[in-house]
């Protein structure tokens, strides 16, 4: 009756949903066991619940934090609705409306934005990074229950009809309460595909066509009289079933079941919209004429068909759905060819091309007859969703490190010269380039290699033989590009280019003129990012390189690591070391004639480059996008962007916008900065800043004081992901991967990945530059973006670090010295850190700039910082236990209090 009472007889406002939601869990945990509903409204203690509900608290706290996410998402929507209903969409910031509005108003003209749309391309890629700590089947129940707040929210609804549509909200909690939280084994890369693809049913397919539908509109509406041709400028990518660096579990089968079930995710999306057309197409040729040539195109059609009379019987007088019906049985007959990978004859579509063709002549059929609108409304979102999607959904990324590229071309030496020929040179060797360039230059006999090598050099070889045989089995675009992850040097870059030529991916007929498959070398390391300006410039001066750049579209794409250069020198150096890795190298590609486009490597969190949209475009260097940018999209980012229609309709705008605004008017904006007093503070900034954070790295302690005050190693056995958390095996920082870095660092509330080493790098500026160099940071916090966006979100993680907590999380750590020593430097660089930025943003309290953001905190943090209690006293048990019986008594409740925290931090890794 609460809940009910709460809705009252108007639609939801402000808190409401989040209080319906809320009386809801409580209705139905209360019904079961009235001692975890009163945890849950905080009448009793953590401490007064026995360890065998224990796990059930948590997994009531970690429900609820879910509801309040969905409420928060159904709030900004509404929100949005409502600011677009009283102010107009032009009035928006990130929506195309208001971008085309401000391009307009600034009198650039309409040449030069078709110039610019004729070249803009925006991918994110989807990967199976372990950092989505919830199953598909909770996020199915996530979408009902946000779908039943915007019906719940209408006005036409009777008390009755309310009441029932609460009865419907309180099932979905139910079920979710009833269903297991943990996963009991790790995913399989096979379930990580269905999970990426779980989003493109959901919202994708039907929501990218919606997306240039606004972007169209738009442009018409203050380019009134121009044309805009608009080519299918955003597409997805993904790394899931292609990701092989570290990941023993991506074999070459699981790539081509990925490529396969990536096809027929969009090849049924395809026959049910076409099953819908159908129906719905009852035009008649004597109420609408089809004009000539859609006649002969049906009656060839028709007749390609083999069942010709039947279908023009079944549907006397109606053209269109007599050319639908064909066009549905030859969308069937791909379907049987790619399900069971064999050919059934000129029944079906050979590629994508023919279907959009197909679609095509249905359109301008109904626009040259006069039903402009229909072929707008009903056929052209479909062209527009296979011309996005074609027969691949996504173009699927493969990816691997030099480590195994390098041991397989050496193993490729060893079977050219024989058994006698001894060792291959070492690879940093002049001799190992030399004879790489060679191989290159070399004309090759047959289209592949048909050497044998060891089993592990021959799997990789053979990932790039699928790479050449899958795009022509499923679609040409079925692959993105080979990501080479570490790559350190040009002789690192060739081996891959190397190796697909060996696969026969050099199409001409002596092997030798260009690679169809983008090579994209990946720079992770802070000293990595230092090194690639020298090294893309000598690769840009290989010729082999630079023809295939240009058979490639013309650019040459390097991906940049957020998430490890962090790992490597901490937020400030990480961030201005990216900034000054992509200014360098967009002048390297314009010198050499080539530009360079960058790939993103971001994460979840703040810390592996998690940055709000809109702002991390706009503190991109000028210059620097050229209308091309890639961006990877990790875990929970992924289900909280797009696992509803409206939030993934905003999130797409945003992005689209946020880039084209980059390219029309960065560098005009640019030009007015002052560039060379910025930069040379934030690089006396940066240095001083990755002093700080080294000196915590490097000491010889940390990882011993890290393993013991943090779930570092609890965490992997969560089953979040396929991957293993590093990726040789080893036990260092080093080699540990950036998300459990950056997810155990936030589960003890100690944060550093997000903060640690600014406050020196601001002190130790200030104490050079005193009064002046204070008034020159606050002047950069005033106009410089990137400055002003790394102060933000340092503010904001600082106000997820707790001390007091993680104290007691440092109370696990055996060694007093250690712990002292490590503590003791956290905790002054934290003093030292919010004094700096409270100076620099000139404001008495440290995250009082957003009040949104600390309001939302203050909605979890009571509970978080209850559950870290109770965590600690479980891994003090668990670590503590003599035999598995005892280990397993405190592993699931441990296991929970993970998740319950992320949930209440909204990220993991």
């Amino acid at each position: 009756m609460a809940a009910e009472s709460a809705v009252g007889e108007i639609p939801l406002r402000g808190d409401e949903a989040a209080d319906i939601l809320f009386q809801l869990l409580l209705d139905v945990v209360e019904r079961q066991n009235p001692q975890i509903a009163a945890a849950l409204a905080g009448d009793a203690k953590f401490c007064d619940v026995t360890p065998e509900l224990l796990s059930r608290v948590f997994q009531a706290h970690g429900i609820w934090f879910q509801l309040l996410a969905i409420a928060e998402q159904h709030a900004g929507m509404r929100d949005r609705r409502r600011d677009e209903r009283e102010r107009g969409e032009a009035a928006l910031p990130g929506t195309f409306a208001n971008l085309i509005a401000t391009v307009a108003g600034r009198g650039v003209a309409a040449s030069e934005l078709r110039d610019q749309l004729a070249s803009l391309r925006i991918r994110p890629v989807i990967t199976a990074h372990p950092t989505e700590a919830k199953r598909v089947t909770v996020l199915e129940k996530h979408r009902r229950i946000y779908r039943l707040l915007v019906e719940l929210e209408q006005p036409r609804w009777t008390a009755r009809e309310r009441s029932g549509l609460l009865d419907l909200l309180r099932d979905e909690i139910e079920l979710l309460w009833t269903t297991g939280e943990l996963r009991l084994e790790k995913p399989s890369v096979d379930q990580e595909v269905a999970w990426g693809l779980h989003f493109f049913h959901e919202t994708l397919f039907d929501g990218v066509p919606e997306l240039l539908k606004k972007l169209d509109r738009a442009l018409h509406q203050f380019y009134a009289g121009e044309n805009f041709p608009l080519a299918q400028f955003f597409q997805f990518g993904s790394w899931i079933g292609g990701d092989r660096d570290g990941n023993p579990f991506v074999t070459n089968d699981v790539t081509r079941r990925a490529l396969a079930e990536n096809a027929l995710a969009s090849l049924r999306h395809y026959e049910e919209r076409l099953s819908v057309l159908l129906q719905r197409m009852s035009i008649t040729e004597r109420a609408l004429p089809p004009p000539q040539a859609f006649r002969e195109a049906l009656a060839r059609a028709l007749a390609a068909s083999g069942d010709g009379d039947q279908i023009a019987q079944r549907n006397p007088g109606e053209p269109y759905r007599q050319f639908l019906s064909c066009m549905q049985r030859k969308l069937k007959a791909t379907l049987v060819r790619v399900e069971g990978g064999r050919s059934v004859g000129a029944a079906d579509y050979a590629s994508a091309d023919e279907l959009i063709a197909d679609l095509a002549v249905m359109e301008e059929a109904l626009s040259e007859s006069g039903s402009v609108g229909l072929a707008a409304d009903l056929v052209r979102p479909l062209r527009v969703a296979v011309e996005v999607f074609r027969f691949r959904t996504v173009r699927l990324d493969l990816r691997e490190n030099t480590t195994r590229l390098t041991q397989t071309v050496q193993a490729l030496w060893r079977a050219r010269a024989g058994a006698d020929a001894g060792d291959p040179p070492d690879p940093e060797s002049p001799e190992w380039k030399a004879w790489i360039v060679a191989e290159l230059a070399k004309p090759r006999q047959g289209g592949r290699s048909t050497l044998t090598l060891p089993p592990d050099a021959q799997q990789t070889l053979d990932m790039f033989k699928l790479a050449c045989d899958a795009s022509e089995e499923f679609d040409r675009e079925a692959f993105g590009s080979f990501i080479l992850s570490m790559s350190r040097s040009v002789v690192d870059i060739l081996a891959a280019y190397l190796l697909a030529k060996e696969a026969g991916m050099f199409r001409d007929a002596a092997g030798v003129e260009a690679c169809t498959l983008p090579i994209t070398p990946l720079f992770e390391t802070i000293p990595d990012l230092r090194a690639a300006p020298a090294i893309m410039r000598e690769l840009l001066s290989v010729p082999v390189v630079r023809r295939s750049a240009r058979a490639q579209g013309g650019i040459q794409e390097v991906m940049i690591g957020y998430s490890d250069s962090n790992k490597d020198g901490g937020f400030l150096s990480s961030n201005w070391e990216l900034f000054k890795a992509q200014n360098r190298l967009a002048k390297v590609g314009q010198e050499a004639g080539i530009p360079i486009a960058f790939f993103h490597g971001r994460g979840g969190s703040v810390s592996r480059g998690g940055l709000p949209t809109a702002h991390a475009i706009a503190a991109q260097p000028a210059g620097s996008i050229k209308g091309r940018f890639r961006v990877t999209e990790q875990g929970e980012v992924v289900s909280f962007k797009y696992a509803n229609r409206g939030t993934a309709a905003y999130q797409m705008e945003v992005l689209s916008a946020g880039v084209f605004e980059h390219v029309l008017l960065s560098e005009r904006e640019e030009a007015l900065a002052p560039r060379a007093e910025f930069d040379e503070a934030m690089e006396a900034l940066s240095g001083a800043s990755h002093a700080a954070y080294a000196g915590l790295i490097g000491n010889p302690g940390l990882l011993a004081y890290f393993q013991s005050a943090s779930p570092l190693d609890e965490i992997s056995l969560l089953n979040i992901g396929s991957r293993p958390a590093r990726r040789f095996g080893a036990r260092t920082l080093s080699d540990l991967r950036a998300i459990p870095w950056v997810f155990a660092w936030s589960q003890n509330r100690h944060v550093i990945t997000g903060w640690y080493g600014v406050g020196s790098g601001i002190a130790s500026f200030l104490d050079v530059r005193k009064e002046r160099g204070e008034a020159l940071l606050q002047r950069m916090f005033r106009e410089s973006r990137l400055f002003r966006l790394i102060i933000a979100e340092v503010e904001k993680t600082m106000c997820l670090v707790d001390l007091s907590i993680a104290r007691e999380y440092a109370s696990l750590v055996p060694d007093a010295a250690v712990r002292d020593e490590i503590f003791g430097l956290i905790e002054a660089e934290f003093a030292l850190t919010a004094d700096m930025v409270r100076r620099v943003a000139q404001e008495d309290e440290i995250g009082e700039r957003f009040p949104h953001y600390r309001s939302r905190l203050e909605h979890r943090l009571p509970t978080i910082n209850k559950i870290n209690r109770e965590q600690v006293e479980l891994l003090r048990g668990f670590r503590a236990s003599t035999n598995e019986l005892a280990k397993e008594a405190y592993k699931s409740n441990l296991l929970l209090s993970i998740n319950c925290i992320a949930s209440g931090l909204g990220a993991t890794g």
